[in-house]
C-alpha cells in the first residue's frame, strides 16, 4: 500500500495576531471535517461543475509559522495555538526580523515533513475552503503543482478591492503573460499546492526575496517541465490589519519581469524524471 500524503501549509506571518488564530482553526477543520473530494476525484473538475459530496475522510497535515518579529505578538499567540493543537501540528519557525517572504518560504520548507506543501497567506484573502479543491485536481491530474486563479474558471473573482488595485493586479499579470509567457491565468497570485520535491527543486534555482518570488517560482517551474493546473478561486482583501503590498513590491515585479524574460531564452528544460518521480 502506497504511503498516505500528508500536507504541509506554510504560514508565513507579520503583525496577524487577530488572523492567526481563525485560520489556524479553519485549516484545521479543513483537514479533518471537510475533505469531501478524496473518493471521487476522478470525475470532478473545479472549473465546470460543483464539487461533489462524499464522505468525509481526515488528512494528515502540519502548519509552520514564520512569524518575522511581528511587533502585535503574533508569535505569543502562535505559542498558544501550538499548545491548544500540538506541536506536531504547529510548527513555530519564528525569524529574527522582516527577511523578505521569499525566503519565508525557504525557511518554512526546511521544516516541512509533508508529501505535498500548500504555500498561502494568513490574512483570509486566501480561504482554506479550496484546499480540497486542489487536492482533488491534484489527485485527479497527477500534476505536480496546483495554481489557484482568480483570473479563470467558474466562481473565480476578487472582492474588496477598489478599481486602481484590481487595475494594477491585471495590469500585472498582462505585462507577466506578454512578456514572460508563462501558461497560467494568475502569475502573481500566491495560493498555491505543490509536490514537496518539486517545490524544493524549483526553490533552490529562484533568486526574488520579496512578494515577487511567487512569479518567478511558477515561471521557473513551467521552464523545468512541472506540470502545472489551475484551480478557481475567490480571492478576498484581508479582515484585519494592513496590505504589506507598496510601491517598492511594484518597482521588483517589474525589474524581475525583465530579468526573467532575458533569461527564460536560457533555461535548459529539466529531464523529464522530475515530474514522473512521484500577490499582486
Amino acid at each position: 500500500m502506497a504511503p498516505k500524503d500528508k500536507y504541509t501549509v506554510i504560514l508565513p506571518t507579520y503583525n496577524e495576531r487577530r488572523n492567526l488564530p481563525i485560520i489556524v482553526w479553519l485549516l484545521n477543520s479543513t483537514f479533518t471535517e471537510n475533505i469531501p473530494y478524496l473518493s471521487t476525484f476522478e470525475t470532478f473538475n473545479p472549473t465546470h461543475s460543483d464539487p461533489p459530496s462524499a464522505p468525509n475522510s481526515n488528512l494528515d497535515y502540519e502548519i509552520i509559522i514564520v512569524d518575522d518579529a511581528s511587533p502585535d505578538g503574533t508569535l505569543e499567540i502562535a505559542t498558544q495555538l501550538q499548545r491548544l493543537y500540538t506541536p506536531q501540528r504547529i510548527l513555530l519557525r519564528p525569524r529574527p526580523g522582516k527577511l523578505g517572504l521569499g525566503t519565508a518560504y525557504v525557511h518554512g520548507l526546511r521544516s516541512a515533513t509533508g508529501t505535498f506543501v500548500i504555500i498561502m497567506d494568513a490574512d483570509f484573502s486566501h480561504h482554506p475552503k479550496f484546499i480540497p479543491q486542489f487536492i482533488a485536481v491534484q489527485k485527479r491530474t497527477n500534476c505536480d503543482i496546483v495554481t489557484g486563479t482568480r483570473y479563470s474558471g467558474a466562481g473565480a473573482g476578487v472582492y474588496g478591492w477598489d478599481l486602481k488595485r484590481k487595475m494594477v493586479s491585471r495590469g500585472a499579470n498582462l505585462v507577466a503573460d506578454t512578456v514572460l509567457r508563462p501558461g497560467v491565468s494568475d502569475l502573481t497570485g500566491s495560493f498555491r499546492l505543490y509536490r514537496r520535491e518539486v517545490l524544493e527543486k524549483v526553490m533552490g534555482r529562484t533568486q526574488s526575496k520579496g512578494y515577487t518570488f511567487q512569479m518567478e517560482l511558477m515561471t521557473r517551474a513551467k521552464a523545468m517541465g512541472c506540470r502545472v493546473e489551475e484551480c478557481p478561486i475567490t480571492f478576498v482583501d484581508r479582515v484585519y490589519g494592513e496590505s504589506k503590498l507598496g510601491g517598492e513590491e511594484i518597482v521588483e515585479y517589474l525589474k524581475v519581469s525583465e530579468k526573467q524574460s532575458a533569461q527564460s531564452d536560457g533555461i535548459e528544460r529539466e529531464d523529464s524524471r522530475l515530474t514522473q518521480s512521484r500577490e499582486f
